[in-house]
C-alpha cells in the first residue's frame, strides 16, 4: 500500500500501536498517534524517539477525522463514538496485523480461538524456532507484528488472533489457520449473538486458497456445523480426541497420531502439557509443523520440551504442603472448566473481576465435585454468590490479591491446592490478567 504523503491516525499507544507507527514511519506515512488513557512510559520513549506526533487522555476528533486511513486497537469497541464517526466520514478503519501484512511476503500460520490459542502459538513457534525456521511471534503474543515487519522481516509468522483483530482485516490470509474451538466469549461486544462471534472467528480463513491449509477441532459442534454452512477451499486438517482422523490428527488415552506426510506417533505420557485441552494444542501444533515437512524427530522433541506461558495453569510455589496455582489468564468459563477439571486435590478457587455476560453453569459439576471453598476477587460479586452459594459450604469476598491469597492459605489444608482460575477480565482491579497473575504470585512468595 502506498503510503508517500498520505496521513495514518493510530489509535491506542500500546504493543501494536507503536509498532504500526514505526512501519508506516519507515513507508512515508504522516503519522499521528492518540490514545485516550495514559500511555506507559517506555511507549511514550519510543515515540519520543521516532518523533511522532502522538496524545494522551484524549482523542483529538477533528484531526483524526482527517485520516486517509485508522489503524485500530482490538481493544476499541465499534460502539465507541469515536469509531462511528470515523465510519460515517467513510475512513478505512484496520488492525495493525492487516496494516502490517501490506508489506511482508511472509508464510503465516495463523491461530485463533476462545480458549487454547496462546499455547498452540507458542508451541508452533517452539518447534518451528527448533527446526530452524528464520521465524517470528507476534499477534496477542511476542512482539507487534508491524515492528518485526519494519525492523527485520522474517520468512515465516507464527500468529495468535482474537476475533478483535480479525473483525478489522481483510486482504491478509493464512498460509495456516488454527482454529482451537468456538465457546461462547466476549458476547458482549457481539450484540450478545453468538452467531456474530462465530462469524467473527471464521474470518481466519479468508481469502484462503487450495494451497493453504485449515486445522480444526473435529470435536467443537459449533466448528462442525459451520462447516456444514460454507464452502472451505483451503486442506483440511482436523484433529480430535475421540475419532480416528485419516488426514489430520487424533488421540486416545496412549498415544497421538498424526497422518500429514507419513505417520508420526508418540506416547501421550511423553506430551510436556498435560490434560485434555492440551492434547489437543499439541495435536493442532504438531499437525501444522507436519504441513511444513518439520522432521518427525523435531516435532516429538519440541512436544517433550515444551514450557508453558506464564499465568496458565502455571505452579507458583508449595507453603506447608498447599499448592498455589496461578491461571490468571483464564478470563472466561470455558478456560476455568479447563483449569477446574485439570485438578486432582481438594481446591480453594478464586474466581471473579469483569462479568462479560458468563453463564457460570456449565461449571457447577466440577465445582461440587473439586471445590472446598470459593473466594471472589473483583468488585460486584453478586452473580458468583448467587450462583454458587448452595454448591460450596464457604464463599468470601476479597479486594486484593494480598487478602484472597491470605484467606486461600486459611482455607486450604496440607495437600490441597489454592487456584486462581478467574473466569472473568481483570479490569476492575487490575491493568490486566498479568497484572492480575503477578501480584497474586508476589502474595504467595511472601506467605
Amino acid at each position: 500500500m502506498e503510503g508517500k504523503g498520505k496521513h495514518i491516525v493510530i489509535l491506542g499507544a500500546g504493543e501494536s500501536g507503536v509498532g504500526a507507527a514505526i512501519l508506516a514511519l519507515e513507508k512515508g506515512w504522516y503519522v499521528f498517534v492518540s490514545d485516550k488513557g495514559k500511555v506507559k512510559p517506555s511507549f511514550a520513549k519510543e515515540l519520543n524517539d521516532l518523533k511522532v506526533e502522538w496524545e494522551e487522555g484524549s482523542h483529538d476528533e477533528e484531526r483524526i477525522l482527517t485520516a486517509d486511513l485508522v489503524i485500530k486497537s482490538p481493544g476499541i469497541p465499534e460502539t465507541a463514538p469515536l469509531i462511528r464517526s470515523i465510519r460515517q466520514k467513510g475512513i478505512k478503519v484496520i488492525s495493525e496485523i492487516e496494516f502490517a501484512g501490506y508489506y511482508t511476503k511472509a508464510k503465516t500460520i495463523c491461530i485463533t480461538g476462545s480458549n487454547g490459542k496462546t499455547t498452540t502459538t507458542m508451541l508452533t513457534h517452539h518447534i518451528l524456532k527448533k527446526a530452524g525456521f528464520d521465524v517470528g511471534l507476534a499477534g496477542n503474543v511476542g512482539q507487534s507484528l508491524a515492528k518485526q515487519v519494519a525492523e527485520g522481516d522474517h520468512e515465516y509468522y507464527v500468529l495468535e488472533l482474537s476475533s478483535f483483530q480479525l473483525d478489522d482485516m481483510f486482504d491478509f490470509r493464512a498460509d495456516i489457520a488454527i482454529l482451537t474451538n468456538i465457546t461462547p466469549d466476549h458476547l458482549d461486544r457481539y450484540e450478545y449473538k453468538m452467531e456474530n462471534y462465530v462469524n467473527s472467528k471464521f474470518r481466519i480463513l479468508q481469502n484462503q486458497t487450495a494451497e493453504d491449509w485449515f486445522i480444526y477441532n473435529y470435536d467443537d459442534p459449533i466448528i462442525r456445523e459451520e462447516l456444514t454452512k460454507r464452502t472451505i477451499p483451503a486442506q483440511q486438517a482436523p484433529f480430535s480426541l475421540k475419532e480416528k482422523i485419516d488426514k489430520g490428527g487424533y488421540a486416545d488415552k496412549q498415544q497421538i497420531t498424526i497422518n500429514i506426510n507419513e505417520q508420526l506417533t508418540m506416547s501421550i505420557h511423553d506430551l510436556a502439557l498435560k490434560g485434555k485441552h492440551n492434547t489437543q494444542n499439541s495435536l493442532a501444533s504438531g499437525i501444522a509443523s507436519r504441513i511444513l515437512d518439520i522432521r518427525k524427530e523435531v516435532v516429538r522433541e519440541s512436544l517433550e520440551d515444551f514450557v508453558n506461558v506464564e499465568h496458565r495453569l502455571e505452579f507458583v510455589a508449595k507453603v506447608h504442603g498447599i499448592e498455589f496455582i496461578n491461571d490468571s489468564k483464564a478470563t472466561n468459563v470455558n478456560s476455568t472448566w479447563f483449569a477446574l477439571e485439570s485438578m486432582d486435590k481438594p481446591t480453594v478457587w478464586i474466581v471473579g473481576g469483569v462479568d462479560k455476560g458468563n453463564d457460570y453453569s456449565d461449571l457447577m459439576d466440577l465445582v461440587r465435585e473439586k471445590v472446598k471453598a470459593i473466594i471472589c476477587l473483583g468488585v460486584d460479586n453478586q452473580k458468583l454468590i448467587e450462583t454458587f452459594g448452595g454448591a460450596v459450604e464457604t464463599i468470601l469476598e476479597a479486594k486484593s490479591a494480598n487478602e484472597a491469597v491470605a484467606y486461600g492459605y486459611r482455607l486450604a489444608k496440607k495437600d490441597e491446592t489454592v487456584l486462581l482460575s478467574p473466569a472473568c477480565a481483570s479490569f476492575d482491579l487490575f491493568e490486566n490478567y498479568e497484572d492480575r497473575g503477578n501480584q497474586f504470585k508476589s502474595a504467595v512468595r511472601s506467605l
